[in-house]
């Protein structure tokens, strides 16, 4: 008679294969979290919540993105939120000032974990570009950015394709950094 706590599982159809036993106790749940890890993973890679946020013409081409010629909603980003709180998804399109910089900070913070952040365009991405004081060199000085989508402004399938480049990096699990922290300051200096 076998041990009641040790059990077969995805016994191997070929002879020369050893069968992979799992010692499970009813206390042990490390098989369960694995799992339940990546159904959860998959579940936030084909829910995508982006948050209605736009600063300037690559705003544009983000409303763009949600019509029915591009229809977003087929890579699993269905509805633009209104408020952080139901989104987990921060598009930052266009250039970021110093004094907006704040409420980026704000909102973001207002998001649920886990949360994402895409840089959309040159602007938001390094400042665009004509060098001025007035501008956030790059948006990753205030938040951390999962991914950067490069033009001025960049199409509605460049949006779509970092959306799916964004989902294979959560169903990887590479874009998980909850404690990851912006460089520099929000003063500008």
């Amino acid at each position: 008679m076998t041990n009641p706590e040790t059990r077969l599982i995805n016994a191997p159809t070929n002879a020369d294969a050893r069968p992979y036993i799992d010692n499970w106790s009813p206390g042990d749940s490390s098989i369960l979290l694995t799992k339940l890890d990546w159904i959860v993973r998959v579940a936030q890679t084909n829910s995508l919540w982006p948050m209605a946020f736009g600063l300037a013409c690559c705003a544009i081409e983000m409303m763009a993105s949600s019509a029915a010629r591009f229809d977003q909603s087929r890579f699993g980003s269905e509805v633009f939120r209104a408020s952080p709180r139901q989104a987990d998804l921060m598009i930052v399109p266009g250039r970021l000032s110093w004094k907006m910089a704040p409420v980026i900070r704000e909102l973001y913070e207002q998001m649920p974990h886990p949360k994402w952040v895409i840089s959309m365009g040159a602007c938001a991405s390094c400042g665009g570009v004509f060098q001025t004081y007035s501008i956030v060199p790059g948006v990753d000085h205030i938040i951390p950015v999962d991914l950067y989508i490069p033009g001025c402004p960049p199409r509605p399938e460049a949006l779509q394709d970092g959306l799916i480049k964004l989902q294979n990096k959560i169903r990887t699990g590479r874009a998980m950094n909850p404690k990851a922290e912006p460089s520099g300051r929000m003063d500008g200096k």
